[in-house]
């Protein structure tokens, strides 16, 4: 018995997408260090969704390197919202 093989045909670029989800993983990872300076903790709350954007490129591309890459910097942006209470 043979196996069916199923030909998927993604209409946008796959790799493109993960390369965009890094990209944007990058940007969002140097602005970070913007919001770990005292006082400017705030910039994470900007910070978060441009991360999960990128995460949202990371999720439909075929690789899933970029969506975990922009969900680490999420989570080192939250965690630094934590420490301050939301604020500072």
């Amino acid at each position: 018995m043979e196996m069916l093989e199923i030909l998927v045909i993604y209409p946008y670029n796959t790799a493109m997408a993960n390369f965009i989800s890094i990209f944007i993983g990058v940007i969002a990872l140097i602005l970070s260090f913007v919001g770990l300076v005292p006082l400017l903790g705030w910039t994470n709350w900007l910070i978060l969704p441009f991360a999960g954007i990128g995460a949202l490129f990371g999720l439909i591309s075929s690789r899933a390197s970029g969506m975990y890459f922009c969900l680490i910097v999420m989570c080192i942006c939250a965690f630094r919202l934590w420490i301050g209470g939301g604020i500072i």
